[in-house]
């Protein structure tokens, strides 16, 4: 543990002005819990900045425990913290750590049961909340098509709650996805809010499929009409007065379903 006293020390350069660098070849963890499951991600954490308080409690946690000795652990009072970084972290605790690799399509593929696939999904924010619902409903990965958000951006990672770094994720074009999750065996479905699709416990009555990859779109304008076109279409029974729900509602709506068919 090595205290900072004053914001312009050399030390914790890492970390000044974090919001213009946000989008580089390090991994931002913000917040006692990203920062938790991200050690216990098994990705090599750089440095970590944090307030005493957050010192204490992930110290209680056990979760410095884990971390390599060689790591340096930069502990500053919270007015100190704020002006290294360029605003207020009120979470308290903040660590740089190597992006993970993604994987290529066929290793995520190879084990799973449950996939969810994204298309055009460039929001951070529902890309982590997806990522969460994944992990806590029973999917195995994700596969994003090129035009897909960072999935280790730091407000990704932020919403995600850690999470995303304990999914495995490829990102393809998706004709080559859907050709690969076919001849895997898997159900593809494309979630979407068009009342002509079928409704999802229509096609669970007789228990999910072994092998399900959901199909979701970007908030908005949903899933292209070249994916609808091809693999099966189903939707969420909803009110009819409402449009859609969230990406990530719908995700977890989804999820929650087919866990709940699942034998």
């Amino acid at each position: 543990m090595s205290p900072v006293e004053r914001p312009d020390d050399p030390r914790v350069d890492a970390f000044r002005a974090l919001r213009a660098r946000e989008s580089t070849e390090v991994l931002w963890a913000e917040g006692p819990t990203v920062v938790s499951r991200a050690i216990a991600s098994g990705v090599r954490v750089r440095s970590i900045l944090l307030t005493p308080s957050a010192h204490d409690r992930l110290s209680a946690s056990g979760a410095l425990d884990d971390v390599d000795p060689s790591v340096e652990v930069f502990v500053a009072e919270q007015r100190v913290l704020n002006e290294i970084v360029g605003f207020d972290l009120h979470r308290g605790v903040i660590a740089t750590a190597d992006r993970p690799t993604l994987r290529p399509l066929g290793a995520v593929i190879g084990g799973a049961r449950r996939l969810v696939v994204l298309e055009g999904l460039n929001d951070p924010e529902n890309l982590g909340a997806i990522a969460r619902s994944a992990r806590a409903l029973g999917a195995d990965g994700l596969v994003l098509d090129p035009t897909c958000a960072d999935p280790y951006y730091r407000r990704t990672v932020r919403v995600s709650m850690g999470e995303v770094l304990h999914l495995p994720i490829a990102r393809a074009l998706l004709d080559a996805a859907f050709a690969s999750l076919v001849d895997a065996g898997f159900a593809v479905w494309a979630l979407t809010p068009r009342r002509d699709a079928t409704p999802i416990g229509e096609l669970l009555a007789t228990g999910a499929p072994d092998r399900l990859a959901l199909v979701l779109g970007a908030e908005g304008p949903g899933l292209s009409e070249a994916v609808l076109s091809r693999i099966v279409n189903v939707r969420i029974p909803q009110r009819d007065e409402v449009d859609s729900m969230n990406v990530g509602h719908a995700t977890a709506a989804a999820l929650a379903l087919v866990a709940s068919s699942t034998p």
